[in-house]
């Protein structure tokens, strides 16, 4: 017996301090069998009901088991403190359901500035950045007094340069200053993504304390706004101060180094990066093979990417957009299959990139088949499907396919105006109905059942053989009475 057990089964004295100190070593096992056996002996000893090792419960659910499990361990819980709403509040961010967790926080009969944080962070980071500024309007309303968290997450869900500066006026009034580096490292983000790339050096600079993330916000920044030269600027004065580049900041200064086809200096950084070891990261090398292919280096690329010793959706992504871009299509869509059966995500640019070498490639039909399977992979993905759906228009206006699909995945989302607009532009187009149908290869040869087809290859023989096969099954009733009305239906074609 596990010797943790030994001492929980052994134990006679009842002892907060033991359970909690055994819910520790359940978080570093990581195992939900050791979980769900600490969790009983602590039922069987009577302490579930206990607020303090219930929440430990919830939280130790919360990271390794279920959403149910934390459930339970939260209704057992005599007295439910506002720590015990909070976790549980977090469980069903964590796992997405921001419905449910918008209805619990709802019930919750106290709420304190960590209730106001999750939900709001829990709407941001789910791309509801409306819902959580709703949230925050709601949070001031209720006198609720904002800390430094708040504002980070306010930051990530800003949009607009008026909204940025609002946000940044409240925390300011609400004497939340730029010491704490997180909240620091938020507004220049905020800034460098909105485009105003003179506040965001106005926050690096007032900043008491900088780190590597800090850097990485102000460099990013630069890029996002078009400064690729400023950019580099900073990322040279970053080494001369002695701050250390990580993964991210190396494939960024690779990345500007790509805009400005600055092959040169990309190369020098890639170099920068095998010396300190980065060459195994994924978004390093997917940088440096978009670096050598937008440089008219493709060999380059291909060498780097069969060196590549781990290969993920990030770095396949970068060689198929690598192929397409230098006409290798047959290439690009070789690598796209090999992904795809490998269960790796392709990103938007990636599709477009294959649909355009499948134009260009495939017959009708076969291109047909691969805009399907791109369908297929977009699903859940309303931003992919609209792009996939794009492209596929732009490739043959004559499908009424992406119309379709797209409706559908406006009608699932409840986007009922959405949905009549394709439905509209779908009439007004000069688009052909898709039919529906099946595929069959008997001794080479494919055999095509399309919907509502009656006539077909060698008729009499495929009604003869049903027939044989309904005989066979000696099948009686309601079965019996369809196969004579398919074998009346084959006599009128006949």
């Amino acid at each position: 017996m596990n010797p943790f057990l030994s001492k929980a089964h052994s134990l006679h004295t009842k002892s907060l301090s033991f359970y909690s100190n055994l819910i520790d070593h359940c978080l570093s096992t990581k195992s939900l069998d050791f979980c769900k056996l600490i969790h009983a002996q602590v039922v069987k000893v009577g302490f579930n009901t206990h607020t303090f090792l219930g929440n430990r419960c919830i939280d130790l659910y919360s990271k390794v088991g279920t959403v149910s499990d934390a459930l339970k361990a939260f209704d057992d819980i005599d007295y439910k403190s506002v720590i015990s709403w909070n976790i549980c509040l977090r469980v069903y961010v964590k796992s997405g359901n921001l419905e449910s967790a918008r209805n619990l926080f709802d019930e919750m009969p106290e709420r304190d500035v960590v209730s106001w944080n999750s939900m709001m962070s829990g709407y941001a980071s789910n791309g509801y950045l409306g819902n959580a500024l709703e949230v925050w309007g709601e949070m001031r309303n209720a006198g609720m007094r904002p800390n430094e968290f708040t504002f980070s997450i306010l930051a990530s869900s800003v949009t607009s340069a008026c909204h940025g500066k609002q946000i940044h006026g409240s925390m300011m009034r609400s004497g939340v200053n730029l010491s704490n580096v997180i909240v620091g490292n938020s507004f220049i983000d905020m800034y460098g993504t909105l485009g105003l790339m003179d506040y965001a050096l106005g926050v690096f600079l007032t900043m008491e304390e900088v780190d590597v993330i800090s850097w990485n916000s102000l460099i990013s920044g630069c890029c996002k706004s078009g400064h690729g030269v400023l950019a580099l600027n900073q990322f040279c004065l970053m080494l001369s101060l002695g701050y250390s580049p990580d993964e991210f900041t190396i494939s960024t200064v690779i990345t500007i180094c790509t805009n400005l086809r600055y092959l040169e200096k990309g190369k020098q950084f890639f170099a920068f990066c095998l010396k300190i070891g980065f060459l195994s990261n994924t978004t390093v090398s997917s940088a440096a093979i978009d670096l050598f292919s937008k440089c008219n280096r493709l060999e380059d690329s291909i060498k780097l990417f069969e060196e590549t010793s781990i290969s993920d959706s990030v770095v396949c992504n970068s060689m198929i957009s690598s192929y397409a871009r230098h006409g290798f299509g047959e290439d690009a869509l070789q690598l796209f299959v090999f992904s795809f059966r490998e269960n790796l995500r392709p990103t938007e640019f990636t599709i477009s990139s294959v649909l355009s070498s499948a134009s260009s490639l495939l017959p009708d039909e076969q291109g047909t088949q691969l805009h399907s399977l791109v369908v297929k992979l977009a699903d859940g993905d309303l931003k992919l499907i609209e792009i996939v759906a794009e492209r596929l228009i732009e490739h043959d206006t004559q499908s009424s396919l992406p119309y379709l699909v797209l409706a559908r995945a406006y009608e699932m989302r409840g986007r009922w105006e959405s949905m009549a607009r394709v439905s509209r532009a779908m009439t007004q187009s000069s688009a052909k109905k898709v039919s529906g149908c099946s595929r069959i290869g008997i001794r080479n040869h494919m055999f095509i059942f399309k919907e509502n087809h009656l006539r077909h290859y060698d008729e009499s023989d495929i009604y003869s053989i049903l027939g044989l096969l309904v005989w066979e099954m000696g099948i009686e009733g309601s079965l019996h009475h369809q196969y004579e009305n398919v074998i009346a239906k084959g006599d009128e074609v006949n």
